[in-house]
């Protein structure tokens, strides 16, 4: 037998003994210390126990009795196996500004992104083969904030300015976070809109306010799926609710990346478009003339009407 087999083999025994175990019996139960003379293994022995302490492996010598009349050996399972690791957001704070900084060694930007990231599912969600966070723009003290969050499935509260500038309050069910493109999004379930959006950190214009307990994400949720990239921005975290008469609806919903049909009212096939610049997505929907009818937000109405009229006029 092999020195390393015979190693592993005597500590995972004596790992697993509910009680110590005396020279002789460790010698009746592994094939490595059977050897015909006794004291050839009792020396065998002696050098691998050793070894095992060199190693730092607490074999340890205990009484087998109370009256201290014999002798056996055990490792303690509480001082062999190490603690399961815990990250404080500080310590994991400084994982993701050392997977930020780069260089060609990319063990430690693969370390850091299994912590962050998690297995399957996890709540920081990335691309694969992608930086961890390079060119980030968005705070470590917001990201972990955001990603314990959505961690603990929390209903969380905070200031945002969209795209076009507009400041309001965002109530959300925090479900996932994303890195695409440099930034960090935030998705969850918008309260206001009852539907799942994505939300980029650099647009927050406070910290989080925690305002209750969440929910669960929708059956087949995928975190990156809501984060959609247009022909006109690199990722739309605003959309629009846009409604297509019969005659044009196939190929004006396929005309817009991102979009998705979300209803139909009287004939009319109502679809969610990614918003990244309301005034050149106003100019798409006047492509369609009146066979499109911008239903939300408000300000892209008012812009197609604007430019509207003013070709008329």
């Amino acid at each position: 037998m092999e020195p390393l087999e015979r190693l592993l083999n005597l500590v995972g025994l004596l790992l697993e003994t509910p009680t110590p175990l005396t020279f002789d019996q460790i010698r009746d139960t592994l094939d490595g210390y059977r050897a015909d003379n006794v004291d050839s293994a009792k020396r065998m022995f002696e050098r691998d126990k050793d070894q095992l302490r060199e190693f730092g492996i607490p074999l340890q010598l205990v009484d087998i009795d109370a009256w201290g009349t014999e002798q056996g050996y055990i490792i303690p399972k509480d001082e062999y196996y190490l603690p399961d690791i815990a990250f404080t957001p500080e310590e994991l704070g400084a994982l993701l500004v050392a997977a930020q900084s780069g260089g060609e060694d990319t063990r430690a930007e693969q370390a850091a992104r299994k912590l962050l990231y998690g297995a399957d599912g996890g709540v920081l969600a990335g691309l694969a083969g992608g930086p961890l966070a390079s060119g980030s723009d968005a705070r470590s003290a917001l990201v972990l904030d955001c990603a314990d969050s959505a961690q603990r499935r929390r209903r969380v509260s905070f200031g945002y300015r969209t795209s076009q500038g507009q400041e309001g309050r965002r109530v959300v069910e925090a479900f996932a976070m994303v890195f695409r493109g440099g930034h960090w999004y935030l998705v969850g379930r918008d309260a206001d809109r009852d539907d799942v959006r994505a939300f980029r950190l650099s647009r927050f214009t406070s910290d989080l306010d925690d305002v209750g307990e969440g929910s669960e994400p929708p059956e087949g949720f995928r975190a990156a799926d809501h984060v959609r990239a247009g022909p006109w921005a690199a990722a739309a975290e605003d959309h629009a609710e846009i409604a297509f008469s019969p005659k044009v609806a196939w190929w004006a919903v396929a005309s817009f990346a991102g979009a998705r049909e979300v209803g139909v009212d009287e004939g009319w096939i109502v679809a969610d478009v990614p918003m990244a610049d309301r005034r050149l997505l106003a100019s798409l929907v006047l492509q369609f003339g009146p066979d499109a009818v911008v239903r939300t937000p408000s300000a892209l109405r008012d812009e197609v009407i604007r430019r509207a009229e003013a070709l008329d006029g």
